[in-house]
């Protein structure tokens, strides 16, 4: 829900720096494409093994999602995002230090949970941005994800070709320390939070069931798709996600709100994301390898690392450019309708790219095409999620979309890996991969698309967008003093939150894009009581709600003995000005007290537990007095 952040540059900047973040990421996801063929040499083992340096950043990512999310909705969503960013650098530095499979692998690993940036970074947009910004934001921030990992792929070529290798991971890792940085000064901490406890028992069986599948995908060709072995990870993986999804409808506060995931709208969404983003990794695992094959081959291209990255590379600008048009048709026609011509751009340029694989502009204008497709498709995921969960479950809900997509680049990268590496022919006494292997996997692409489609077109459409409803008002003291840094919550007829904003120097806010119906407004204010009003959205009109708040105070204190130790379970009461009991406290185990919820004015205090002590205490202004009591017995 928005949050107004006044004039458009600190919108703009806010938006820039998250994005920026989702960049860093896919940069940190795509840097190792350009070395995929040289990795067994450079770690010196199997392709097979070397395959995991690529799963192994998606299956964090795929975990992480959605415990970052839910982390995010409970302790903070710029938290969780700094947090991931941080882990994204530790992993850079990791691999940068390291020659060999296994640390490799650990520092990959560790990258793979800046992934869960993603989400976080559209969470925040959508508690702090206003609406009429919220779309093109979040298209683009969905976007970064294929802007980042196609910009990448020249700049990676172009430092692989001609410095060591690692370098890679030193300048993936000062993006990340850079965008630490950006978010530190920008980014500020959402108000829209959801307490609960973390389910460590979800988070362990999500990640056992995604390995033990992973593992199946993975290893199926090596090991034979028939054997015990591949058939018993297969088999571990489907009752490991039975087991889990039960624990998880039986939990109170569950990793993964399944039950929100079973609404029709984010559940195909969800579904149509897998194959989509199966069929983005398919788009970027495929052009370099057949770019760089030698032409003596009779179809590789012969090309050099940096042309096969140039090649790739308008992939990246033309998602960046379509970001805003997918924006402009989700507001007009509707998010399903810009996911639907998303998959349909895509389809047709798997379909093309079945006959352009001969040269190497044919190639590119089949990244492009892919570009255009994946661009509108992955704008219009987060704003049908969006519009289908409350704003507490935003993170959680998006982390969950991004765990679809994630799984569909992983299973991509696996099962377009064990295509390549088995349909091959000799060249010079080296298997390379043959050309019936690229179609295959451009065929697989297209069925993944054509499944996408199909499930896209049962998803609920939405009308064309009504006028914004707003809420706006001011919150002032009883003085007639304006309140700034005011914390104005607002929650349904459901009791779900649907907006927050902190009012501006002037003491006013501004909520818009509120569904229409009723609402209830809840005000905040550090040393004020808070209040509440009731207030009626309709279509088209801006409701007016105004709030006086009064001053809250509290008297805390001491109460010790003479020789200075404090006095446990005495008992401290406040008489108002006509004697009467107005609050009674008890000291705890180090003496200490507190009553709250005063109001101004003179008050009685007596304390006792030895013999009672009686004296005045007199609050003004506001915020909380301090009163140290001394109790003795007489003769003492």
């Amino acid at each position: 829900m928005s949050q107004p952040l006044g004039p458009a540059a600190p919108s703009g900047r806010l938006t820039a720096v998250l994005a920026f973040a989702g960049v860093v990421v896919a940069v940190m996801q795509t840097l190792m494409v350009p070395l995929l063929a040289k990795l067994p040499e450079l770690l010196r083992t199997s392709s097979s093994n070397t395959a995991w340096v690529i799963t192994v950043t998606l299956l964090t990512g795929a975990v992480a999602t959605p415990v970052l999310g839910r982390l995010g909705d409970m302790h903070g969503k710029r938290r969780m995002l700094l947090l991931a960013l941080g882990l994204q650098v530790l992993g850079c530095l990791v691999c940068g230090l390291t020659s060999t499979l296994v640390p490799m692998m650990v520092g990959r690993g560790l990258q793979g949970f800046a992934i869960g940036a993603i989400p976080l970074g559209i969470s925040i947009m959508r508690d702090e941005l206003p609406g009429e910004r919220l779309g093109s934001a979040v298209g683009l921030m969905s976007s970064s994800l294929g802007i980042g990992g196609a910009l990448a792929l020249p700049a990676a070529a172009l430092v692989a070709e001609h410095l060591d290798w690692h370098v890679l991971f030193f300048g993936a890792g000062a993006l990340g320390i850079l965008s630490l940085a950006l978010v530190l000064l920008v980014v500020p901490e959402s108000a829209v939070r959801t307490p609960g406890r973390f389910d460590v028992r979800g988070a362990i069986g999500l990640s056992a069931g995604l390995v033990c599948l992973l593992v199946g995908i993975s290893k199926g060709s090596d090991w034979g798709w028939g054997t015990a072995r591949t058939l018993g990870f297969f088999g571990a993986a489907a009752v490991v996600f039975v087991g889990w999804g039960f624990l998880q409808l039986r939990t109170a506060e569950p990793l993964v709100d399944l039950r929100t995931t079973a609404r029709r709208p984010v559940l195909l969404t969800n579904l149509a994301s897998i194959m989509v983003g199966f069929a983005l990794y398919a788009t970027q695992l495929v052009p370099p390898q057949l770019l760089q094959l030698p032409a003596a081959t009779g179809y590789g291209l012969g090309q050099s690392m940096i042309i096969a990255g140039l090649c790739v590379a308008p992939s990246g600008l033309l998602m960046m450019a379509v970001s805003p048009l997918g924006a402009r048709l989700t507001a007009a026609r509707g998010p399903k309708v810009s996911l639907l011509c998303g998959i349909v751009v895509l389809a047709v340029s798997y379909a093309a790219g079945l006959a352009l694989l001969h040269e190497a502009w044919q190639l590119a204008l089949f990244s492009a095409m892919a570009g255009i497709g994946v661009g509108l498709a992955y704008a219009a995921m987060p704003a049908l999620i969006i519009d289908a969960v409350p704003a507490s479950e935003t993170a959680a809900a998006n982390g969950l979309n991004t765990l679809m997509r994630s799984i569909g680049t992983s299973s991509s990268s696996a099962v377009v890996g064990m295509v390549l590496a088995h349909l091959t022919t000799d060249f010079r006494g080296t298997p390379v991969p043959a050309l019936a292997g690229f179609r295959t996997a451009f065929l697989i692409g297209c069925g993944a698309c054509v499944l996408a489609l199909l499930v896209a077109s049962f998803i609920p459409g939405r009308r064309t967008a009504s006028p914004s409803r707003a809420l706006r008002g001011t919150v002032r003291n009883t003085r007639g003093g304006v309140l700034a840094g005011a914390l104005v919550i607002v929650t349904d007829a459901r009791g779900d939150v649907t907006g927050s904003v902190t009012t501006g120097t002037d003491g006013a806010f501004d909520l818009a894009g509120l569904p229409p119906g009723r609402h209830v407004l809840t005000v905040a204010a550090d040393g004020y009581r808070a209040a509440a009003a009731a207030a009626e959205v309709g279509d088209g009109a801006t409701t007016g709600v105004d709030f006086a708040l009064s001053p809250h105070f509290a008297v805390r204190g001491t109460v010790r003995a003479e020789d200075g130790s404090p006095l446990v379970d005495a008992r401290v009461r406040l008489l108002g000005p006509e004697g009467t009991v107005v609050a009674v406290g008890t000291t705890g185990a180090y003496g200490d007290y507190l009553i709250d919820g005063l109001t101004g004015g003179s008050y009685t205090v007596i304390a006792s537990g030895y013999p009672s002590m009686c004296t005045t205490v007199s609050l003004s202004g506001r915020g909380r007095d301090d009163f140290d009591l001394i109790l003795s017995h007489p003769g003492h």
